[in-house]
């Protein structure tokens, strides 16, 4: 297995991983969802708004893609410092229990290290224990500190 930073030649592959993200999510189920997802991730790709990283069990140039996650770039105020917000992570299912995700979760942090980045960030549903579990064994931390809130604008 192998993980690198994608390109916008990977797209077609990543978009069905990303779209099948969503809909573990519960929201891909229209016909336009598939497209729609599509233009975004190519959309936050060439603007270099994310950075995509992307696991692939052969790593010759024909590699079938099992895994992504998606970073966006922040910063800190408080500690005057660069972050990454790891938003998306997914897997696919026939490739679950190999080491995928933490392979992604350790180039993510690589990536975050070599940038000088202050810190990752993610959230995660509580009710996710599994991927709880896999962020605990890896060092991350529960924020104890911050409530997290948010304002639907739509």
């Amino acid at each position: 297995m192998s993980v690198r930073r994608a390109t916008l030649d990977d797209l077609d592959a990543i978009a069905p991983l990303f779209d099948a993200y969503r809909a573990f999510y519960g929201l891909a189920d229209d016909p336009g969802a598939a497209a729609a997802a599509r233009a975004y991730l190519g959309e936050r790709m060439s603007r270099g708004e994310s950075i995509v990283l992307v696991a692939s069990v052969d790593p010759g140039a024909s590699a079938l893609l099992v895994g992504f996650t998606q970073l966006y770039p922040s910063f800190c105020s408080l500690e005057l410092a660069p972050i990454y917000v790891l938003y998306d992570l997914f897997v696919h299912p026939d490739a679950r229990g190999r080491g995928v995700a933490t392979a992604l979760l350790e180039a993510a942090r690589q990536l975050g290290i070599d940038s000088g980045a202050a810190r990752l960030e993610l959230s995660t549903a509580h009710t996710n224990v599994t991927a709880q579990r896999l962020y605990e064994s890896l060092g991350w931390q529960r924020d104890e500190e911050y409530l997290h809130y948010e304002l639907p604008l739509r």
